[in-house]
């Protein structure tokens, strides 16, 4: 027990332990609530609830009334489970840093690359996930949805993407951080 516990504290772990654990949740997920993996409908649902909150009529539509109905889904759980999770994985790792000047914000080469103002660097972080959320909304599902879940299933599909958001992750960090990467 104490080895699984000192393991569980350790700021990485082995690619082989993560994977496999993630398999197990993956099936895990699909037994307890007949979902597979996938967060990015979530975001729509939130914005679905607040939108027909706000403005009704506007959100009154085909694609939030049938497609990505608004409320709190399996997926805005999943998404909520992942955010504490998280916060439970780096304080039990000694690595939470919310809000100190040491944070993953602060790594010293988005500061070459940014430079050292902190909301220049939140402004590219921010804008880089809403281009990311609104791609999976074209692609049909988000990089959990795509590669994680369509992998446990063994769609050609998953492993098309996978290899498309490797490749242009390269394409992407070389454009970014040139010869400094």
């Amino acid at each position: 027990m104490k080895f699984i516990l000192n393991y569980i504290r350790k700021e990485t772990w082995s690619p082989y332990v993560a994977g496999t654990l993630l398999g197990l949740v993956g099936i895990a997920a699909v037994w307890a609530s007949n979902s597979l993996l996938g967060a990015s409908g979530a975001f729509e649902n939130i914005a679905g609830l607040i939108g027909k909150a706000l403005a009704p009529a506007l959100f009154d539509n085909m694609y939030f009334n049938f497609i990505m109905p608004p409320g709190i889904t399996y997926g805005v759980m999943l998404v909520v489970g992942l955010f504490f999770g998280g916060l439970v994985g780096a304080a039990s790792s000694g690595t939470l840093k919310w809000g100190k000047k040491d944070s993953a914000n602060s790594d010293e080469q988005w500061k070459r690359i940014f430079g050292p103002q902190t909301w220049k660097r939140w402004l590219v972080a921010f804008v880089g996930a809403i281009v990311l959320e609104y791609a999976a909304g074209i692609a049909g599902g988000c990089t959990s949805g795509l590669a994680i879940s369509g992998g446990m299933l063994l769609a050609p599909s998953a492993f098309l993407f996978i290899m498309g958001m490797f490749a242009s992750g390269i394409v992407t960090a070389l454009i970014i951080y040139r010869e400094r990467y």
